[in-house]
């Protein structure tokens, strides 16, 4: 099957006063014992009013960040403080399906006042999420704050500068500063999903501001860790280009209109040079409805410039994953997906037929190894963010058999559209299949498929 051509040439498509998040040095040796990570009540000053009660990894949203070097062994104790179940959910890592966290397909919730311990090897270096999946719950754990981010470095990073960490949020609060419920509201399961009007960076009201070397060259990891808000970037000032998306890496490209559309759970990063004169800024722009444009990310180049760099070049790619999905062979699933008309009960079904999400039948089953395609025919009125659990895929193009020369957890489906993506099924067990948009997946817009 052919590639496509480079992204410098395509548009990607896929389917928010802050300081930045200092990364914590790098393991330097697998770790020996259990790391104990509490789910529990906290407060936030997000607005820079007063504070905020939240649910938080430690008390803090987003909870600290977790890092590791390729190959160590995650060894998490997960301790839930929370008056409700819970777990953490290893968001955008392959393999491993009885460490997934997704209850109730992989494992029980861990009830208040229990533990569970997480044992996996991180086979993947970049850049992924940590949080609850309890279906039916995760968009209030999801929302009041329980979120973080997992960093696996390369053997080899690729020099910088520096290296920063935008966890980019959202949040409705009411009059008094306060998270507003109604998590389970039924036209935001049918709708766009939960949307707040406070966006935030690293869990303070954006803009994020830094100041860097002139020339500097930046390495900007970037997750989107909102309930629902599909969020399409620009970069302004420099010349950005992604070098990994949703964890993998890929060949350095740099966007159209330098923008990039980021859905929940997605994460990109780009490398970029600092403008060398003195007080020029570079931009991190959220681009809205009706050009109400905001800035997310500010840097502004000050002090000494810094020494010239070679030109940005590529990661190493992933070995471990595909050259090639043979789609001829590849067992073929659509997903036709649309709202149900009924104002109460599930808001969603698949193939005309209300889902009993997780603890229904499988969608399909299929032998390790297997190619999977998956066609995803959004017939609602509302983009989707499509996410398969556990595997890497490929964006098929829609109008010839091509892919695009990237790896994606998930795909936004535009209303009205299809999306096709095709991976290699591997890792023997029960993978989730559901919208992102956290208000849709708890609305019935989930199930999952088996590989034996």
């Amino acid at each position: 099957m052919a590639m496509s051509q480079p992204l410098s040439r395509r548009v990607v498509l896929s389917g928010v006063a802050a300081s930045l998040a200092a990364l914590p040095a790098a393991a330097q040796s697998p770790p020996r014992s259990l790391r104990q990570i509490e789910a529990r009540p906290g407060t936030a000053r997000l607005s820079g009013g007063g504070e905020t009660s939240i649910l938080g990894f430690e008390g803090n949203t987003p909870g600290p960040v977790l890092r590791y070097q390729q190959g160590d062994e995650l060894a998490v104790r997960f301790l839930n403080k929370l008056d409700q179940p819970a777990t953490l959910h290893w968001h955008g890592l392959r393999g491993d399906n009885a460490m997934e966290g997704v209850a109730p397909l992989t494992q029980a919730a861990v009830a208040p006042g229990g533990s569970y311990d997480y044992r996996r090897t991180l086979a993947d270096p970049g850049l992924f999420c940590y949080r609850p999946s309890v279906y039916g719950a995760t968009p209030e754990l999801v929302g009041r704050g329980l979120k973080g981010l997992l960093i696996v470095d390369e053997p080899a990073p690729p020099p910088a500068d520096a290296d920063l960490l935008l966890v980019l949020d959202d949040w409705r609060l009411d009059d008094a500063g306060q998270v507003v419920g109604g998590f389970d509201d039924p036209a935001a399961a049918r709708g766009v999903g939960r949307i707040g009007p406070l966006l935030c960076v690293n869990g303070k009201a954006a803009p994020a501001l830094q100041s860097l070397a002139p020339g500097a060259r930046v390495r900007l990891r970037l997750a989107n860790l909102s309930n629902a808000r599909i969020m399409v970037l620009s970069l302004a000032g420099a010349q950005p280009f992604v070098i990994a998306i949703d964890g993998q890496p890929c060949d350095a490209f740099e966007p159209i209109k330098r923008s990039i559309p980021v859905a929940p759970g997605a994460r990109f990063e780009l490398m970029f040079d600092m403008p060398e004169t003195e007080g020029a800024k570079v931009n991190l722009i959220l681009r809205g409805q009706n050009g109400e444009d905001r800035d997310l990310f500010v840097a502004e180049a000050k002090g000494a410039k810094a020494s010239k760099r070679p030109p940005i070049a590529s990661l190493p790619q992933n070995s471990a994953l595909p050259a090639e999905i043979k789609l001829a062979s590849a067992k073929k699933v659509d997903l036709v997906i649309e709202t149900r008309k009924a104002a109460t009960g599930p808001a969603w079904t698949i193939n005309g037929s209300v889902t009993k999400g997780y603890q229904g039948p499988p969608l399909f089953k299929v032998a390790n190894g297997t190619p999977v395609t998956l066609g995803f025919v959004n017939k609602s009125g509302a983009a989707l963010a499509m996410h398969v659990h556990g595997q890497c895929m490929r964006l098929l193009h829609d109008l010839d058999d091509g892919w695009e020369p990237y790896w994606r957890n998930g795909v936004i489906v535009p209303p009205g559209k299809t999306k096709h993506a095709a991976f290699l099924a591997e890792s023997p067990g029960k993978w989730a299949v559901h919208d992102d948009i956290l208000e849709h997946e708890a609305g019935g817009l989930a199930t999952w498929f088996e590989v034996a």
